[in-house]
């Protein structure tokens, strides 16, 4: 069983990465709220790690009982592909209900001009934006929403399935290895939570030297129509 565990530990640490990067809702979400939200590398890495290990220990748990009471392996990749269906509609309608806001958001930025009459006669015309942000305050202002953001990521994620996981788990179980499918677990799930870490920071700091000029006030947008669009490609690509 050793040499077999070992086999088995560097494929679920390969998998795991060719999962993870070939999955564009495993970062783009976090990339992209990144940015519209302005968080700083501090929150960013820790709701990815946050999210991450939510999404790999519900497989866990799940493929655990699973083993445990005896259920098939056909059955549990059916329940997989259930909750991979129900994550990513969430993620449509969680990444349309942004871009709405991110819409809402931005009409009502828009400047508008008042008229001031004055004792004399006079009048003149005082133009200005209601901003609903401030860019240096962007962590205090909306705070309802910075805090809310972080835990509908992760309530997706958790409930997002691991599909490759659950048959790496069946065969050290099948050979009642307790370690072997803890080892497996602990692999696939550092080595998934590290890859996701990596892709999100990178590409969030090289976001930082680019530069959207106009498009910078489309940032909310952007970031819902791409977790929209994350939504899609799970549904009908099968990413």
């Amino acid at each position: 069983m050793s040499a077999n565990l070992t086999v088995l530990t560097w494929t679920a640490a390969s998998i795991a990465f060719i999962h993870t990067v070939i999955g564009p809702d495993h970062y783009l979400p976090f990339i992209v709220m990144a940015r519209a939200r302005r968080w700083s590398i501090a929150k960013t890495s820790w709701v990815t790690v946050l999210s991450g290990f939510g999404h790999v220990v519900s497989s866990i748990l799940l493929g655990t009982v699973g083993i445990g009471i005896g259920i098939g392996l056909n059955k549990l990749e059916l329940l997989e592909s259930a909750r991979g269906n129900l994550a990513a509609w969430l993620f449509v309608l969680f990444g349309l209900a942004y871009m709405i806001w991110g819409f809402w958001r931005l009409s009502g930025n828009r400047p508008h001009k008042h008229e001031h009459f004055h004792a004399d006669g006079t009048v003149h015309l005082h133009e200005h934006i209601h901003q609903h942000e401030h860019s240096h305050q962007p962590e205090h202002n909306h705070t309802h929403r910075n805090n809310i953001t972080p835990w509908i990521l992760f309530t997706i994620f958790f409930l997002g399935p691991c599909e490759p996981l659950i048959p790496i788990l069946m065969y050290p179980a099948a050979q009642n290895s307790t370690w072997g499918i803890v080892q497996v677990s602990i692999v696939f799930s550092v080595v998934t939570i590290l890859t996701m870490l990596t892709i999100v920071l990178l590409a969030s700091y090289g976001l930082n030297f680019l530069k959207l000029g106009r498009l910078e006030k489309y940032t909310h947008i952007i970031a819902g129509g791409t977790i929209l669009l994350s939504g899609i490609a799970i549904l009908f690509l099968g990413l």
